[in-house]
């Protein structure tokens, strides 16, 4: 997912996809830790896209108290 695509979401669809892609990473762990996983790349990926979305909310929010 790209920041581009992140910074056009509301934030209640930041904070859906911030759950979203947390489930993901608990599952890809879980697929890590019984040696089902077959492409792991995926674990740091998603922590990649966890870090953007909440790079976006606290953006958001600094926006916000700004004004």
């Amino acid at each position: 997912m790209k920041a581009s695509e992140i910074r056009k979401m509301t934030p209640e669809q930041l904070n859906e996809k911030l759950a979203g892609l947390k489930k993901d990473l608990f599952y890809l762990r879980m697929q890590h830790a019984t040696n089902q996983l077959d492409n792991p790349v995926k674990i740091r990926e998603t922590k990649h896209d966890i870090a953007r979305v909440k790079t976006a909310l606290a953006e958001l929010a600094a926006a916000d108290q700004k004004q």
